[in-house]
């Protein structure tokens, strides 16, 4: 007899070599946020890295549709173990935002309006790695998945890709975002399952 009552053994690890483990396939787009929702005019939006000597390089959402965009599909892992494959995008890669800009710093704290953060090593921002989507599924990014533009990391938990982006500060030290301070992983690699502190 088993130690495990019925009906707690969670979801069965996926035997799919696409999904990483303890994530199962979804075929929607769940919408999971932490508060409500902002309603960012495009008049008033714009986008700012500040590096840690205080220099700050501004983008007006007419500046960044002005930018070179690349449309890149890539899968999602949220934390809660749902995954979406092959979702198509379109935004700018943050190789192209940090073009230019001077920095010693390590690390990256993208901030969000409505307050939210999220911390990230600065090279996880760069080699291709991420973009500021502001496209989704050919159509433009509707409020709740993060529009009118989003952070997007794909090989890390979905929590990093912030939605309703602002900007970047960069900084030499690593600080927790919100998630994190919460006792979510610093990192968040989903082929390690770094959901927690620990893991």
């Amino acid at each position: 007899m088993g130690i495990v009552s019925p009906g707690f053994t969670g979801r069965r690890r996926s035997e799919r070599p696409d999904l990483p483990p303890g994530q199962y396939l979804v075929e929607d787009f769940p919408v999971l946020s932490a508060g409500p929702t902002p309603r960012v005019s495009l008049d008033e939006w714009e986008f700012v890295i500040s590096t840690e000597t205080g220099a700050e390089f501004r983008w007006t959402w007419s500046e960044f549709q002005n930018l070179p965009t690349e449309t890149p599909t890539v899968d999602l892992h949220c934390v809660t173990r749902w995954s979406k494959l092959g979702t198509r995008w379109a935004g700018v890669s943050l190789d192209v935002l940090l073009d230019g800009v001077e920095t010693a710093a390590d690390y990256a704290l993208a901030h969000s309006y409505g307050g939210y953060t999220t911390n990230l090593p600065l090279e996880d921002l760069q080699g291709g790695r991420a973009w500021v989507a502001y496209r989704f599924d050919g159509d433009d990014l509707p409020a709740e998945h993060g529009g009118p533009a989003r952070l997007l990391v794909p090989h890390l938990y979905l929590w990093k890709s912030a939605k309703w982006v602002r900007g970047i500060r960069l900084s030499m030290a690593d600080e927790p975002g919100f998630w994190e301070t919460a006792g979510y992983h610093d990192y968040g690699d989903p082929w390690r399952e770094q959901r927690y502190q620990g893991d």
